[in-house]
């Protein structure tokens, strides 16, 4: 039991490290420097700003490193409940690191593209602009694809955490609405061609429960860790 209380801070821990290098690299860095629809502030602020977008950069490399790590101590703390579903969440996590990590090169592109002297003697203002958009959107796309199998993890994590003995049920239901979240808004840009419309209704959507649902994890993850298991929620192992 202390070895799983050991490893439950350690996911907590883990998750605290995801929650800040992701607000630091998304919030503060990428959604700082990005205009909507304009190329050229858009480019212009990066470039002026190349120090910080590398910081963000490192930001989203050093949180995807966490959430590769994540993957092992959540599949120790939900074993017990159901081996192969807890196995499986493992594995749509790791798949989600790898796609971002995908992602992250478009970054490493702007930044090769935006302090390459030769580069931008070569090449003409309009072209360096059209690039470094089609670089942050293919970043945005391959993230969402990532974020598809983020959020089916997330739904099969709240099942288990539901029927874990370890954890309060009420974890489980507030994981799997953060999920539907993820997915919705992945479609939704996916999907809709005037999204750009509807942006903060589907933001909201993600962030709100993501927030509820994954810091209310990682707290208990942090003070609780896991509790003892109880007569009236057994562990069920196959």
């Amino acid at each position: 039991m202390r070895s799983l209380k050991n490893i439950a801070r350690i996911a907590g821990l883990g998750y605290l490290i995801i929650f800040s290098t992701g607000f630091f690299a998304n919030f503060f860095v990428l959604e700082g420097l990005l205009v909507d629809g304009d190329a050229v502030a858009t480019t212009e602020n990066i470039t002026n700003n190349l120090s910080q977008f590398r910081l963000g950069t490192v930001g989203f490399i050093i949180m995807i490193i966490t959430d590769v790590l994540m993957a092992y101590p959540l599949y120790l703390l939900l074993r017990p409940t159901h081996k192969y579903l807890a196995m499986l969440s493992a594995w749509l996590r790791l798949v989600n690191g790898a796609v971002f990590a995908v992602a992250i090169f478009n970054l490493f592109g702007i930044i090769h593209l935006l302090s390459g002297a030769d580069y931008l003697q070569v090449l003409d203002e309009s072209h360096i602009q059209a690039q470094v958009m089609m670089l942050l959107k293919a970043f945005n796309y391959t993230w969402l694809l990532g974020l598809v199998f983020f959020g089916l993890h997330l739904l099969i994590l709240g099942y288990l955490v539901f029927r874990s003995c370890y954890f309060p049920w009420i974890l489980g239901p507030l994981l799997q609405i953060a999920a539907l979240g993820y997915l919705i808004d992945s479609f939704a840009q996916f999907l809709l061609a005037n999204y750009a419309n509807h942006k903060g209704i589907f933001e909201m959507i993600v962030v709100i429960p993501s927030i509820v649902g994954e810091f209310s994890l990682t707290l208990w993850l942090l003070i609780k860790g896991i509790r003892k298991s109880s007569p009236g929620k057994p562990i069920h192992t196959l």
